[in-house]
């Protein structure tokens, strides 16, 4: 099994074969805090205000961008929910890939830094 510390060493890159069931949930075993939903992994991400709220997706959107996977977000007073899931596997059909799982926990670590760095 990799962990989410595996995960965050690893590099995006083109998908074109959709994970298995037992493989989604292996990873999902690294990242506790996400759920399958809908065919998509999902995160809820909670904060103290808007600013906060913001800051993160400020934060996010350099790895978003850097991994170029990205995923859909949802953004409200306290929370950010991050959708994951890869349109380019199964010939087009989509699917769930080791990208996803990649972005989501490079975002978590930014996450935990970011809760830290409030706690402080």
């Amino acid at each position: 099994m990799s962990s989410a510390a595996d995960l965050r060493l690893q590099t995006c890159r083109p998908q074109t074969s959709a994970l298995s069931a037992a493989e989604v949930a292996t990873y999902l075993q690294a990242l506790p805090d996400w759920q399958l939903q809908d065919g998509k992994i999902v995160r809820v991400y909670t904060f103290q205000n808007y600013y906060r709220t913001l800051a993160f997706v400020n934060a996010i959107a350099y790895t978003i961008h850097t991994e170029d996977h990205h995923p859909e977000l949802v953004i409200t007073y306290k929370q950010c929910v991050v959708k994951y899931d890869t349109h380019s596997v199964n010939n087009g059909q989509g699917g769930l890939s080791l990208n996803d799982f990649i972005c989501a926990a490079k975002l978590d670590a930014i996450y935990a830094q970011s809760v830290a760095r409030t706690a402080s």
